[in-house]
């Protein structure tokens, strides 16, 4: 049996988004509780980090091969068109996160020239904006290792 492959860093990252998502809930709930009134802060912060613990998960599941997909085609396939649709899947997948990188790197560039604060902390947007072309990058390198694995059959689709 081969180990599964591991994405430590994104895994303690969505943990991390995770614990502080949990924590500023408990909080808000509490002064709810106390006061009536709710802190404005949690909001933009939960759905900040709601988009990190998404990406930091996706890229684990890159890693692990955990995505959804449709291994009927592939399985009915000989090896070497197999691995022609693998590498084809691959490129589509590079091809994507691509695509988010550099419009996402764009995007932040853009509301750092800006200087467009967000609306309830009045923090730079680019702080928030920075995190979806980075975790992209993240996820293009997990989506180039699911790939050489897949191709060199140290990953096996049927689990």
């Amino acid at each position: 049996m081969t180990p599964t492959p591991d994405a430590r860093p994104e895994r303690w990252l969505a943990a991390l988004a995770l614990v502080i998502i949990a924590l500023i809930s408990l909080g808000n709930v509490i002064t709810r509780y106390i006061t009536g009134g709710s802190l404005a802060f949690t909001e933009e912060l939960s759905v900040f980090l709601l988009v990190v613990l998404t990406l930091a998960g996706a890229a684990v599941a890159l890693r692990r091969n955990g995505h959804i997909r449709i291994g009927m085609l592939e399985r009915a396939l000989p090896p070497g068109p197999r691995r022609a649709l693998v590498l084809l899947q691959g490129l589509c997948g590079v091809l994507l996160l691509g695509l988010i990188v550099w419009f996402g790197g764009k995007l932040a560039w853009q509301e750092y020239r800006w200087e467009t604060t967000s609306p309830g902390l009045g923090l730079p947007q680019w702080w928030y904006i920075v995190w979806l072309p980075l975790l992209a990058v993240v996820m293009l390198v997990r989506q180039l290792q699911q790939t050489l694995d897949r191709l060199s059959g140290r990953l096996d689709d049927e689990s």
